[in-house]
């Protein structure tokens, strides 16, 4: 009996998550009640406010999840500039979330979407993998932030791409071409600080 409810409260989080993300999409969230995405998923008021407090508390939970599940990926690799490997299976992951998730992280990186929760998401690689580029680096670098900038904006640039894509490439493609490019645009850096 427990196995029921626990799948039924899955099945209404997961469509009122599509149904917000959908709403997303088309405005901002201060512009979103309850009301409207209720009536956008066809439950009643009473089942929403069971689970959430608001239109915001709903957002701040699904984005806590969001980070919660990247953060345990993360921690099933060693990412390090001395394992590529497992960086490159990180971001073979990462896609996975993405992917599964494409409808809500459209909402959330797109026009309407929450601004802090991409910062939030740019912090977590910045701290996970640009962690690693002072390495290769000089350490007195004055110029290091900028570069840490140009690949974050560039990686959600890259993401933002292909989820609006209509035949999305496989998730494995795109984590070779975001290593790849971080790669190269890391060693264009380096051969620019030689000249």
């Amino acid at each position: 009996m427990a196995g029921k409810v626990d799948r039924r409260v899955r099945k209404t989080k997961a469509q009122l998550r599509e149904g917000l993300a959908r709403l997303m999409l088309q405005k901002s969230i201060k512009e979103i009640t309850v009301k409207e995405l209720v009536d956008e998923v066809d439950i009643n008021r009473s089942t929403f406010y069971l689970h959430y407090t608001d239109i915001y508390q709903m957002l701040q939970q699904i984005e806590e999840d969001a980070l919660e599940e990247i953060t345990q990926v993360m921690q099933n690799y060693t990412i390090d500039s001395n394992n590529t490997e497992g960086a490159f299976y990180f971001i073979v992951q990462f896609f996975n979330i993405l992917d599964s998730n494409k409808e809500l992280c459209l909402a959330l990186l797109g026009l309407h979407g929450d601004m802090a929760f991409v910062e939030r998401i740019e912090k977590l690689i910045a701290g996970t993998f640009l962690s690693q580029l002072p390495e290769k680096f000089p350490e007195d670098d004055p110029n290091l932030k900028y570069a840490y900038a140009f690949i974050l904006n560039g990686c959600v640039g890259l993401i933002r791409t292909w989820l609006t894509e209509p035949e999305q490439k496989s998730a494995e493609h795109m984590a070779e071409l975001t290593y790849k490019m971080i790669e190269s645009t890391t060693q264009g850096y380096l051969e620019m600080l030689k000249k």
